[in-house]
């Protein structure tokens, strides 16, 4: 079994940000009767950061930078404290997340189909529930830079209302069966204009759609060969592509009439320049801060006389 663990007491605008449950009241399309765990907290204000409302895509720069999983190489995936971390340093406009479900269908983040990756213990995540799952802690890995805690992986509630609204979310289902839970959550929240929802499956970003949500399709450079992404456009609304894909193939996705054609996973500069060059407009990377880092060294050069 797993010792106990301190959780990490998060300080300064980690503080602030958790004590805020970024929620909006009264938000149209939101079904009556909400169970428990997607209704969100009540007597909470709006944070004075939303002005009149949440972050939405529209404030997206022209390039969009996603930490993928927070950043994985950077910060222990998909963990709180990890996606707290690539929030504050600021090195991407978007935080990418992985949701599975419990066994009483409690949605919360997660990779692995297993336990035994990423945590101390083992087993299917589908066999816990809401109440055992508060004994799971996460193993960071000891190639990660820094001095990082074990912790608890949070539930998709928690991580939506600790960041919906201050920064657009990117959340993967990969257990398609809770896209409706998970599309409760996000409209109870008023973040359909906040969050992607993200599947491999072209049917599920359809679902996700009809549901009101942003829909965002990811492929592989093998299921981009023969991929016609124009069939997708009407209910797509961010294709996204794996830089490892032929140029042509690239560029095909670019030119398919989806507004958004971000690239995944990318970890150097060349890769990152070759896509952006290919005329994709945004990059998910496990490496957000070393990109960013690369791309002010850049800059600074240029500048110099």
């Amino acid at each position: 079994m797993v010792a106990m663990v301190t959780r990490i007491a998060l300080t300064g605008l980690a503080s602030a940000v958790s004590v805020v449950s970024l929620t909006l009241t009264g938000s149209a399309g939101v079904a009556p009767a909400l169970p428990a765990d997607i209704r969100p907290p009540a007597g909470q204000t709006r944070p004075l950061e939303w002005g009149s409302g949440p972050l939405t895509v529209a404030a997206l720069p022209r390039i969009a930078y996603v930490a993928h999983r927070g950043g994985a190489r950077e910060v222990p995936e998909n963990s709180m404290t990890g996606l707290m971390a690539a929030y504050e340093r600021g090195t991407a406009q978007v935080l990418d997340f992985d949701t599975r479900s419990l066994r009483d269908g409690t949605p919360v983040v997660f990779h692995d189909r297993t336990l035994n990756r990423t945590t101390y213990l083992g087993g299917e995540v589908r066999g816990l529930d809401a109440r055992e799952w508060q004994g799971v802690r996460l193993r960071p890995k000891d190639a990660l830079p820094g001095s990082w805690r074990s912790e608890r992986p949070p539930t998709v509630a928690e991580v939506l209302d600790r960041f919906g609204g201050r920064i657009v979310l990117m959340l993967e289902a990969k257990d398609p069966r809770s896209l409706d839970r998970l599309a409760g959550l996000i409209r109870a929240r008023g973040l359909t204009r906040s969050v992607f929802v993200n599947s491999n499956d072209p049917e599920v970003a359809r679902r996700a759609h009809r549901l009101g949500l942003l829909a965002q399709l990811w492929r592989s450079a093998r299921q981009l060969r023969t991929d016609r992404p124009e069939r997708w456009r009407s209910y797509v609304d961010l294709l996204d592509v794996d830089h490892r894909a032929r140029d042509a193939d690239l560029v095909r996705a670019v030119r398919s009439g989806i507004r958004r054609v971000w690239a995944h996973t990318v970890v150097t500069d060349a890769q990152r320049d070759r896509v952006l060059a290919l005329g994709c407009d945004g990059v998910i990377t496990d490496a957000p801060g070393r990109l960013a880092r690369a791309a002010q060294r850049g800059a600074q050069r240029g500048a110099r006389p």
